[in-house]
């Protein structure tokens, strides 16, 4: 790092004029070009690690890029090489398009890629990089501003005979005739901002009178989040899915699909749970999406990977042209996961000047994957954005048939200037059946303590009827909100406090044990001083030990609720938990072994089972 810093003084950033139109032509190796040897990753997070693997496979030197928090960031630590590029804030560093090519020019990398979200889907870094004889790992620039106006990706789409949403895509914004347009659509509508994306902006409008302010609301919006208020007005379909498909183009003029993803579980427009192969859909409607899709990158001129998203009516049965994705999803492994390849090293070998390395005739689907993307956020306030220290992280073990897509390690900070999102957590199986199965029982075993997370929330909705059956939409998370945000009451409260006691006497019992292992400095079945034993000998009666613990329930916005754990240490390695209250029954726990750090195996009434415990110390005590 300390090399890094001091190029970065050596070496004045270099300044680049704004873009006007980018050419069509490409910014990938020529075949006479000499193969890429080292990629600069334009990003942060999961996403960089998974940049870092697929490069390593390949014998790829790679450089990460890193701001004044991310300094001890995994990323950094897995990289060949790092080079610091500003302050915290996201504007002056992974998105400071200057400091990133500099780094570039620095540690003489042959290609850029952008990962997802910052400069992956910025036109003008995808022509610098060319300028500066970098390969950029992506799309020509000229496709990513052709489907980054959405206005214009809708009249492109049109011509190309892609289906689009009925409504009003071009560049008009006087107030009157967009109130005009909106009479002639037929309301509802939903207003959009022409440009963005991630549901910001977004309105949907019920009828005439709510029209003007839900349209100057979105041109706020879309004005600060995006630098542009212009807007497009669709037919909100109500009762929508989201169903994107995965495409891949080469420089050679082949284009292909990977087959769809359902991403339709979404909450505040973003996507939570996507899977593929989408569930109920027939064959003939899955071919059309696929030839659909492949229309679409094809009428750009695209190569490298995209997503082309559509919108369902689950009523008509219906598809739509959404948007494109110009850049490669946060979900591809669960394509990945099903067709068996490796999408970061086809991003390469394309940008390399190499031909897809497989037709459509040769990709086929094989079972089912979820992808559940695990956020720090507090979900009983409206998912509100969480951050802090990562006190304790333990994913579930990794396997053919299990992903854990992250980019933080125990004792990380989630950041307030970056997505809160700690990892993807990617599952497959034979089937859909078997891979729920699979990732109810992942979700169940992934620990995180130190910050509030949406794992219990991504568990109920893992387990909802209606989820298994594959009945899913947009509004899925609206429709059971009873369901998935019971209400406080008492009664509530009271039955998950009786579940939460049983958890807190097994708890109680292996810090016990803990103890008096430490304490007597000797391994379980080893011989000691009865004087100096621990706990201390008695005569005639038990050592008592009072434990304070305290609960919350995290899908409720409420208080802690204090737990009173009597133990009694008896013979044989038994001890008798109590709730002091005597709310719940006493129990008898024996034979407490350790099978790992903080991970224990016990008998309770006949019972053997496995405990887990997260031990950090809080607030530096």
């Amino acid at each position: 790092m300390g090399i890094a810093r001091i190029a970065a003084r050596r070496f004045p950033l270099k300044k680049f004029p704004p873009l006007t139109r980018p050419s069509t032509s490409s910014s990938t190796a020529s075949p006479s070009s000499p193969p890429i040897e080292k990629i600069l990753i334009a990003n942060r997070g999961e996403i960089a690690c998974r940049v870092i693997r697929s490069a390593r496979n390949l014998g790829i030197k790679t450089v990460a890029v890193y701001s004044e928090v991310d300094k001890n960031a995994l990323h950094v630590e897995q990289a060949d090489e790092a080079v610091y590029i500003g302050p915290a804030s996201a504007r002056s560093s992974y998105l400071n398009a200057s400091a990133i090519l500099n780094a570039a020019r620095r540690t003489k990398a042959h290609a850029i890629h952008p990962g997802y979200g910052f400069l992956s889907e910025n036109a003008e870094f995808a022509e610098h990089c060319k300028t500066e004889g970098l390969i950029f790992i992506g799309p020509p620039a000229s496709a990513i501003l052709d489907m980054g106006d959405k206005s214009a990706s809708k009249r492109i789409m049109s011509e190309a005979g892609v289906p689009v949403v009925p409504g009003y895509h071009g560049y008009e914004q006087d107030l009157d005739f967009l109130k005009e347009e909106a009479d002639r659509i037929g309301y509802p509508i939903l207003v959009k901002p022409a440009r963005g994306g991630g549901g910001k902006g977004m309105r949907i409008v019920l009828g005439p009178d709510g029209f003007v302010e839900s349209l100057l609301g979105a041109r706020r919006e879309a004005a600060a989040s995006f630098g542009n208020e212009t807007v497009l007005l669709e037919k909100y379909i109500s009762r929508p899915r989201h169903i994107e498909v995965q495409v891949f183009g080469d420089t050679h003029g082949n284009v292909v699909h990977l087959y769809e993803r359902d991403c339709s579980i979404q909450r505040r427009h973003q996507k939570i749970i996507e899977e593929s192969p989408a569930p109920n859909l027939t064959e003939e409607l899955r071919c059309h999406l696929g030839q659909a899709a492949v229309s679409a990158a094809k009428a750009v001129g695209y190569y490298n990977a995209g997503t082309v998203e559509f919108i369902m009516d689950t009523l008509s049965g219906q598809f739509f042209f959404l948007e494109m994705n110009t850049r490669l999803q946060v979900e591809h492994p669960v394509t990945e996961m099903v067709i068996g390849q490796d999408l970061v090293e086809w991003q390469i070998r394309v940008a390399n000047g190499e031909t897809l390395p497989l037709n459509q005739s040769q990709i086929s689907q094989s079972g089912h994957a979820f992808e559940a993307r695990i956020y720090a956020e507090n979900v009983p306030k409206g998912f509100l954005p969480a951050a802090g220290l990562l006190n304790h992280y333990c994913p579930p073990l990794t396997s053919t048939k299990v992903r854990v897509e992250t980019g933080v390690k125990e004792g990380d900070t989630v950041s307030v200037h970056y997505d809160p999102m700690i990892a993807k957590l990617v599952v497959w199986g034979e089937n859909r059946s078997a891979a729920l199965v699979k990732l109810k029982d992942c979700l169940s075993k992934f620990q995180v303590a130190g910050v509030p997370t949406n794992v219990n929330f991504l568990q109920d909705l893992a387990g909802h009827c209606t989820f298994s059956s594959g009945q899913v939409e947009t509004n899925f998370i609206e429709h059971f909100k009873s369901d998935l945000f019971p209400e406080y009451n008492e009664e509530l409260v009271k039955c998950e406090l009786e579940d939460a006691k049983f958890g807190a006497a097994l708890a109680a019992a292996c810090i016990c044990e803990c103890e008096q292992v430490e304490a007597n400095g000797l391994s379980k079945g080893s011989l000691g001083s009865l004087w100096y034993a621990a706990p201390a000998f008695r005569i005639n009666h038990a050592l008592k030990r009072a434990i304070q613990l305290k609960w919350k329930n995290e899908r409720i916005d409420m208080d802690s609720i204090p737990v009173g754990i009597l133990v009694t240490y008896g013979k044989d390695d038994m001890y008798c938990v109590e709730i002091e209250d005597n709310s719940y029954p006493g129990m008898m726990v024996r034979d407490i072994t350790s099978v790992g750090k903080n991970n224990f195996k016990l008998h309770v009434d006949g019972v053997t089972m496995n405990v887990s415990l997260a031990v950090y110390s809080k607030h530096g005590c």
